[in-house]
């Protein structure tokens, strides 16, 4: 049980790390990451868009409306 509790702190420490990092970044750096990302993962994301195509243009549309939420 001794390595179950490790694990467990080592996740809440990475967790609190990501947020912390999060936080810290600005938003050219948070676009930065994300563009990154995007290059990296486009061929997966072309080769996955007929079957994740739906679930993508609802997760925009979710993410359109709380950035309205922000701006109202």
């Amino acid at each position: 049980m001794g390595g179950l509790k490790v694990l467990r702190e080592s996740q809440d420490y990475f967790h609190q790390e990501e947020t912390r990092l999060l936080r810290a970044a600005s938003v050219q750096e948070s676009i930065h990451d994300w563009l990154r990302l995007q290059a990296s993962f486009e061929w997966q994301l072309q080769q996955t868009a007929d079957l994740f195509e739906q679930d993508r243009w609802k997760a925009l549309s979710e993410l359109q409306s709380r950035l309205k939420l922000l701006i109202d």
